[in-house]
């Protein structure tokens, strides 16, 4: 007789691997229109921006982690900036894969989505943002960021288990669609800032590291995002590309 948790566990992998249908165009469009409208807009993008930063910081905190680097602590702020702090070589490929990673994470995690979406995976994708949520929970270290990551885990969660599949499938597509559209608004902002940015910005930090001027930088970082987002266009939507 199955245990009450190997019936607890085969429910959650059931509900995590199920497929579902691919929406109409209406609702891959409309959901894209909405989040193109959240990340324009001048009262949703701060809140667009620290979703979009929590991505970052993950892209820091993973990328840190796989070239060797000892990751410290993640720290979410309410201007929506952020920082992860790792221990390692100063120097060297690895720290500037690692700087690298922030700007280009919520457009390689938007792909990731979108190819999900693609194939039916509308709650896979919901769960793998639950667990992934649930592993940056483990090293944030600020109290702000914890409420954030745990306001926004749960939501998902609460999400995955009881939206009907309908819902889930608009909630997916609306994420997959802000986290492309959002990924080079950032980069604009640091390109139109020019010499009002500070100095400790990646691009900045990766100027110092490899002697190639930080506009290069944040023009390389914004012309992958983009490719990213079109790529991401035609994943979703490829009978309207």
């Amino acid at each position: 007789m199955n245990s009450l948790s190997e019936i607890w566990d085969s429910e959650i992998w059931d509900r995590a691997t199920a497929t579902q249908p691919v929406p109409g165009v209406e609702v891959v469009l409309g959901t894209g229109l909405i989040a193109l409208v959240l990340v324009l807009a001048p009262v949703t993008w701060p809140r667009v921006r620290l979703g979009v930063t929590v991505v970052h910081e993950a892209g820091h905190a993973l990328v840190g982690v796989l070239v060797g680097r000892r990751l410290k602590s993640v720290h979410l702020h309410s201007d929506t900036s952020g920082l992860t702090i790792t221990s390692g070589k100063p120097r060297g490929p690895g720290m500037v894969a690692m700087l690298a990673a922030g700007y280009l994470a919520p457009a390689a995690l938007g792909l990731v989505a979108a190819l999900l979406l693609a194939a039916g995976r509308s709650v896979g994708l919901l769960w793998l943002l639950v667990v992934l949520t649930a592993l940056l929970l483990l090293w944030v270290r600020n109290g702000y960021g914890f409420l954030v990551l745990l306001a926004g885990g749960a939501g998902v969660l609460l999400l995955t288990w009881y939206g009907d599949g309908t819902v889930q499938s608009v909630a997916a597509y609306l994420i997959t669609w802000l986290l492309l559209l959002a990924a080079p608004r950032p980069l604009v902002e640091l390109l139109t800032a020019g010499r009002r940015r500070g100095r400790t910005s990646d691009p900045d930090q990766l100027a110092r590291l490899t002697r190639i001027p930080a506009v290069l930088w944040i023009l390389a970082l914004l012309l992958a995002n983009l490719t990213g987002l079109v790529v991401g266009v035609t994943t979703l939507a490829p009978d309207v590309a």
